[in-house]
Formats: structure tokens, sequence, C-alpha cells
């Protein structure tokens, strides 16, 4: 079955009176998720409100009851992989196992420059997202102390307590689109791969590629859940379509192309459609305008009874 969540900038305004609005909005209208980013300012332009991630999904797990949430994603330069491990486990007990948890190796400078927190070159990003990846894993899932030594980060005697309700941890989800190192690092760790802003043919080649590196790892294409974050602009009607496009400057059908969802009820219904029947399991559909409560109901009445079924 198709699934529709929603996925929030949590560096572009999002205070504790919107994210309540929208936590409560998706859980009583039945979107199926709720993703945020995890920055710390925008990569450019006025400094904004900004909730730090953890301590927003610690609400999100104890003020809802249905949605599954998580970080679309957690740079790896941001906290020491034990304590992303600590912080995840809690919050996944604490909502009944309804956790993601998104991991990336970040890519925005300014934040990093801002907050004094080293940024080093892409190739070292990438393995220490690896070495952070079996960390998790490890902790996750030993019910004894484990040691760890790689490059960057290290366990000596290390046990995750309490251990997991959910067995092996919260699911890892790994968000990226690049065929030598994301995708390599999904077919070998994660349970879902997170497409970003891609195209449809660009989709179809690198799901083609995930299925051979899966493969390769001895495991089945099915092992991976396809998910899928891009923007969508959703109008109740096509007054209010235009004028969302006119603001942002943009053309529907240059939007559609590029892999984005475009239209009103109707077509982000087909929309939808066509991608799930290009292997799409789960949209995270990136809402920007926060305060548009009402835009958010009025697709899930219209859009989510076609598409959940």
């Amino acid at each position: 079955m198709t699934q529709i969540g929603i996925m929030i900038e949590g560096q572009d305004g999002l205070n504790w009176d919107r994210w309540k609005r929208i936590l409560q909005t998706a859980d009583d209208s039945g979107y199926q998720c709720v993703f945020r980013s995890d920055h710390f300012t925008n990569a450019d332009g006025p400094h904004k409100d900004a909730l730090e991630l953890w301590t927003s999904l610690t609400y999100a797990a104890s003020h809802t009851s249905r949605i599954e949430f998580g970080p679309l994603v957690t740079p790896v330069t941001f906290r020491h992989p034990s304590m992303n491990v600590k912080y995840a486990s809690a919050i996944s007990d604490l909502s009944g196992g309804r956790l993601y948890m998104g991991m990336g190796t970040g890519w925005q400078d300014r934040e990093h420059e801002s907050y004094g927190i080293d940024f080093p070159e892409l190739s070292e990003r990438y393995e220490r997202l690896e070495e952070a990846i079996q960390i998790t894993k490890l902790l996750f899932e030993s019910d004894e102390p484990v040691d760890f030594k790689g490059e960057y980060y290290s366990l000596k005697d290390a046990l995750l307590l309490p251990r997991p309700v959910q067995a092996g941890g919260p699911p890892i989800l790994i968000g990226g689109n690049g065929p030598t190192k994301t995708l390599p690092l999904v077919a070998k760790y994660a349970v879902e791969w997170n497409a970003v802003y891609i195209d449809p043919e660009t989709y179809k080649d690198r799901t083609e590629t995930l299925n051979e590196l899966l493969k390769q790892q001895g495991r089945e294409p099915s092992d991976v859940k396809r998910s899928l974050m891009t923007r969508v602009f959703y109008g109740a009607d096509d007054a209010s379509l235009k004028a969302q496009l006119d603001a942002a400057n943009q053309n529907a059908d240059d939007l559609i192309e590029r892999g984005l969802i475009v239209g009103t009820a109707s077509a982000v219904i087909d929309q939808l459609g066509a991608w799930a029947e290009r292997g799409v399991e789960r949209f995270m559909l990136q809402w920007i305008d926060q305060d548009d409560i009402a835009g958010l109901e009025h697709m899930a009445a219209n859009v989510l009874p076609h598409v959940h079924g």
C-alpha cells in the first residue's frame, strides 16, 4: 500500500506552535508519517526559528499516537553516533516503535561554520557515515557489551540500556541519490532508501542500480523500502494553485518533469500513482508553508482516501 506523509524543514521557521499544529493535523488527518530535516539554520538568508531535532521528536513521540516520524536526515557531523543511538532508542520506545533512524553525511557549510562544528570533505563524511551506521547497528542489535575501533569513532565495552523495545532498534533509513557512495551504503545497511528531489528517469536508473547492489549483498530488492522526498505544490482549486506557482515563479509542467508533485487533488493523485508504479512505496511531501494547516487538511481529505485506500 502506498503511504503518504509530509516533510518539514525544521530550520525554516519551525517553532513549538507550528510543530504542535503540524503533528496534530497529520495524526488526525490520516497522513502516514511526518519527517523533518536536521539543520540549525538555512543555507542562506536571514536566520529563522529552528527547533532542535531530537527535542522535537521527543514531543512527537509523546503527543501523537499513530504517525511514523524521524529525521530526514540527521548529519553524521552534528553528534557522536553513540549519542544519536541513545536519543533514537529512547524516543522510539516512548512512541511505541514509530521512529525511523534517517542518517546522512550533511551538506550545509553555513550551519557548521556558524556553530563551530567541524565540516570535513565529503569523502571523509561518507567514511564517518559508514562507521556511524556500523556503531548504530552494533548498539541497537547487541544484547552484550560491544567494542568498535574505527578511523573516526570507537566504542569500548558499550551497551545500550535499556534495550530497545523494537527488535533490532529503530529501522535505518539512508537518504540520497548517489550511485557510487550512497546506494552501496543503502544496500549494505538500510531498510529504507529515500530518494530526494529526483526526476523519473534518474529514479528508474537508481532503483535498478540499488537492486543490483542488493543482490551483491545477498539481499532481495524487497528488503529495502523505496521512498521519495519531493516538494508538493497543492491547490484546493486552480486559482490557489496558480497563486503558489506565480509566487515561486515556476511552471507546473517543468516542476513535474523534475519530479515534483504539482496540482489540485486529481492531478496529485495521478502523479502519486505514476510514482507508485515506478516502485515508490512511501512519499514524504515537502510542505513549505508551515502555517497552511488548511491546505494540509484539504489534501488529506481529497487525496489520501484515493491513495491509501
